[in-house]
C-alpha cells in the first residue's frame, strides 16, 4: 500500500485511518471557542491535523462546514478537486505549497507521487459532525458524477 516513507510517517506520527481516506492525527485544538454564524453553535476557534496520503489512495469527496487550509509539508505533488456546495463545476488545483477550501465546498484529494504529508487547518475548528461524505448524499453524488470526469473516481 504505502511506500517506505509514507509507512514511516504513519508510524512515527502515530496516525490513524481517516473516514474519508488517508491517515491523520489531530495536532492542535484551540482552547478558545467561537460561536458560528451558521447555527452550528460553539466550536473550537481552530484545529489542525497531520494528514498522509500514499500512492494509490485518496481523500474521497467530502465537505467540511468550516474553511480548511491545506499545507503540503513533504512529498507530493498533491492535487485537490473542488466543487461548490451545489455542484455545477469541478476545479482541479495543486496544493503548492498551500490551498484554502471554502466552507461547504466539496473536496477530494489525491497524491500524484508516492506520498504526501500535509497539515490541514480548519477554522472554526473541525468536528466530525461537520463532515459530510459525498457517498452519503445521492443527489449531490449524481450531480458531481455527471460533471466530474476523471474526478468521479474519487467518490
Amino acid at each position: 500500500m504505502a511506500d517506505g516513507r509514507a509507512q514511516a510517517l504513519i508510524r512515527e506520527l502515530r496516525l490513524s485511518p481517516h473516514p474519508e481516506g488517508g491517515w491523520y492525527r489531530e495536532t492542535f485544538r484551540s482552547p478558545h471557542t467561537v460561536v458560528t454564524g451558521d447555527g452550528r453553535g460553539v466550536r473550537s476557534a481552530m484545529t489542525s491535523i497531520w494528514f498522509v496520503l500514499a500512492e494509490g489512495t485518496c481523500s474521497r469527496w467530502h465537505r467540511v462546514a468550516s474553511d480548511e487550509a491545506w499545507y503540503l509539508l513533504e512529498g507530493g505533488p498533491l492535487e485537490l478537486w473542488l466543487a461548490p456546495p451545489e455542484p455545477d463545476r469541478v476545479e482541479r488545483v495543486a496544493v503548492a505549497p498551500s490551498m484554502v477550501v471554502p466552507a461547504g465546498w466539496w473536496q477530494a484529494a489525491r497524491v500524484l507521487g508516492s506520498f504526501a504529508l500535509a497539515a490541514c487547518v480548519v477554522a472554526p475548528g473541525f468536528e466530525f459532525r461537520d463532515l459530510t461524505l459525498l457517498a452519503d448524499r445521492p443527489a449531490e453524488r449524481e450531480a458531481l458524477r455527471a460533471i466530474a470526469g476523471d474526478a468521479a473516481e474519487l467518490l
